[in-house]
């Protein structure tokens, strides 16, 4: 997605707070990097929810995958290389 980022995560360890505040500074960083830019690129706010049974999971998963086509970014989902991935 051009303006968010969807992941599904498992904590083995640590909070989500710690660990989001790890991959938006690794990714800025990058970015910034690659393009010559500087400061931060990402909003510090997120929003996440527990899956607490399998359906929960899956249904996520597959809101997750068809996110693209919803937002119009692939003609179909055939198009989308993770579409197998639930």
């Amino acid at each position: 997605m051009p303006d968010h980022l969807h992941r599904l995560l498992a904590l083995r360890s640590g909070s989500l707070a710690t660990l989001l505040k790890r991959i938006k500074a690794r990714s800025a960083q990058a970015i910034n990097r690659e393009f010559g830019l500087s400061g931060q690129l990402r909003q510090c706010a997120y929003h996440d929810r527990a899956m607490r049974r399998d359906d929960d999971l899956q249904a996520m998963a597959r809101y997750v995958v068809a996110n693209p086509l919803c937002a119009e970014l692939i003609p179909k989902l055939a198009d989308y290389p993770l579409r197998d991935a639930v």
